[in-house]
């Protein structure tokens, strides 16, 4: 009979918990964050023909792109918990299959009623809340501190490449056969994807070789807990470190720029640059595109200087304010471009820039609570998940009242601003939680 409860986890045995199989699972964490960003970001192309089809206002719209953010934002730290209590595995299993199938059910619940179509995108929001924090419980026990920014960054590749693919061919499909489709099709890879999981979980189990990583493994892994004893989160502890409010700070910052231009990227191209809706998905994709490949290219960086011994905090450091800033910048140049090749290679170079961020920020998680990571993930990225209905729903209403974009890229770049000053002040890169 498997253990439901295992002693304290000590420090070796962090270093010993080990899945037979970890690269299927980095893998699988990776192609599930693809799948997550999929399903969010097709419907920012689906609402362009659905506005036209429904007859909704910008801030009409908006409030549909924002309602998701909802779900996402209130069952960030309940999925951290459950993770912590179930298991990374079992959660992230369920939650990939539960958001897939919200995505099925939304063109029907636009036959519905609005409040019906709200409530689904916010039970969408809900499922997709346990990816980070599950996905982090699991990476916590699975990488080195020198392969924590490359690891970090595959995973984390999922959001612009699924962001890419879903913009690429999102208005293909809508053109070929309608708006209603592309959410089927959106919908299966997650519930294939849910099969596959289970699977690989099952086969990593029967694989292990010693008793005590056996039990680490069924306890932990089949979910990983961040911490062995229920209920044993030092929550005090965790709220009252500057470094961790730093972390949570620039996690806000980051996705205020991220979440603005994922949901609004399509219209912008449409509106401003005079692109028809069937390719304003395509445009969007560079942008995604650079920040896929920058991001993954400064982790290797990243990693290779650690491997020399160059302070952690400082590579953090570095990495965080040049992206911050970098992002700032071109977001600022891109208002005011005088042409549309001018304008789409500044919004690639300030995703591009923000990607430098996911060598800064994002491995921290790892190092300032190596044993909360994934609870310390659902703290931050509650508050990081109001950017989603904050600046979304205000990016609508700013177009609506000024008729531009200008106003929006500034706020974007003064938040970033903000967050570099919190990050140099602030940040650390050694356990302040243990």
């Amino acid at each position: 009979m498997q253990e439901t409860a295992v002693s304290r986890v000590t420090s070796d045995e962090l270093s010993e918990r080990k899945l037979s199989k970890p690269y299927a699972i980095l893998f699988l964490c990776f192609v599930a964050t693809f799948i997550c960003y999929l399903d969010r970001v097709s419907v920012s192309v689906a609402v362009l023909p659905m506005q036209k089809a429904l007859g909704w206002t910008e801030t009409v719209k908006g409030i549909v792109l924002a309602a998701f953010f909802i779900g996402y934002l209130v069952f960030q730290i309940p999925s951290g918990y459950l993770a912590n209590r179930l298991g990374a595995g079992r959660v992230l299993g369920f939650a990939v299959a539960w958001w897939s199938l919200c995505t099925m059910l939304t063109p029907w619940a636009t036959t519905q009623s609005f409040p019906v179509l709200i409530a689904v995108r916010i039970a969408m929001g809900a499922g997709e809340a346990a990816m980070f924090p599950a996905a982090y419980a699991l990476l916590a026990t699975m990488i080195s501190p020198s392969e924590r920014s490359r690891a970090v960054s595959a995973v984390l590749g999922g959001v612009p490449l699924g962001t890419l693919f879903a913009l690429s061919v999102s208005g293909w499909v809508i053109a070929t056969f309608d708006w209603q489709t592309l959410f089927y099709a959106s919908a299966v890879p997650g519930l294939a994807w849910s099969i596959v999981w289970y699977l690989t979980l099952r086969s990593s189990t029967r694989h292990r070789q010693t008793r005590s990583t056996q039990r680490s493994f069924h306890a932990n892994h089949v979910g990983v807990r961040d911490n062995s004893a229920p209920g044993s989160v030092p929550w005090k502890r965790i709220l009252t470190q500057r470094a961790v409010w730093a972390l949570v700070i620039n996690h806000f910052c980051s996705n205020w720029t991220l979440y603005m231009l994922m949901s609004w990227l399509p219209s912008y191209i449409e509106n401003v640059l005079g692109k028809p809706a069937s390719v304003a998905g395509l445009f969007s994709a560079g942008p995604w595109l650079s920040m896929f490949v920058v991001a993954n290219g400064c982790a290797w960086v990243a990693d290779a200087f650690i491997k020399r011994r160059v302070k952690l905090l400082t590579v953090r450091k570095v990495a965080e304010v040049a992206g911050l800033l970098g992002s700032a910048g071109f977001l600022l140049l891109a208002s005011s471009a005088s042409t549309s090749a001018q304008t789409m290679a500044l919004l690639c170079l300030a995703l591009g820039s923000l990607g430098l961020t996911w060598s800064g920020f994002l491995p921290n998680h790892l190092e300032i609570a190596p044993r909360y990571a994934g609870v310390l993930m659902s703290l931050t990225n509650t508050v990081a998940t109001l950017p989603g209905i904050i600046g979304v729903a205000l990016t609508g209403w700013i177009v609506d009242v000024s008729g531009t974009y200008t106003m929006a890229f500034a706020i974007a770049a003064a938040i970033n601003l903000f967050g570099s000053v919190i990050w140099i002040a602030f940040a650390k890169a050694e356990p302040v939680v243990v």
